[in-house]
């Protein structure tokens, strides 16, 4: 894999998930804050974050694989700076997921958990309500805070 090749499948996913996204809630504008490629095998795993060290450095390790901070990338839903690498899981079979920034996080979470296709994830510094419809090959997240507020990054100084 190349890093345009790399380039394309997570716009692909973000531009998935935010389909996702527009057909199960009013949020039509909702911007991008990260995006997760799941992948399948070993092999493909080492391969992709290779690429992505291409990308970026990472920002964060954790046990499924790391988080890079990396060159903006435009995608349908602004500019993506995270992207992570998942380690391969059976348990997760989509080809990837996307985060997305709501305007007031706690009035979304009224709105829709309990609506079919959403759930509550509880982090120990974050909180996240996901989105799973079997008919998208994809996730969309709405986390509080979002991930970059729980690294401490700031994007506004950054191309």
């Amino acid at each position: 894999m190349k890093v345009k090749e790399l380039r394309v499948l997570v716009r692909d996913i973000v531009a998935n998930a935010f389909r996702l996204s527009v057909a199960h809630t009013s949020e039509q504008k909702t911007p991008v804050n990260y995006a997760c490629v799941f992948t399948h095998s070993t092999a493909e795993y080492e391969e992709m974050v290779e690429v992505a060290h291409q990308l970026g450095s990472v920002v964060q390790e954790t046990p499924t694989g790391p988080v890079f901070q990396i060159k903006p990338i435009s995608t349908v839903a602004g500019a993506l700076r995270l992207l992570k690498i998942r380690r391969p899981d059976p348990k997760r079979p989509e080809r990837g997921d996307a985060d997305f920034t709501v305007t007031n996080y706690d009035s979304f979470k009224n709105k829709y958990l309990g609506k079919p296709g959403f759930s509550l994830i509880k982090r120990t510094n974050m909180e996240m309500i996901e989105l799973i419809d079997p008919s998208y090959d994809v996730i969309a997240y709405y986390s509080y805070p979002t991930l970059a507020d729980v690294l401490k990054l700031n994007f506004d100084q950054q191309n």
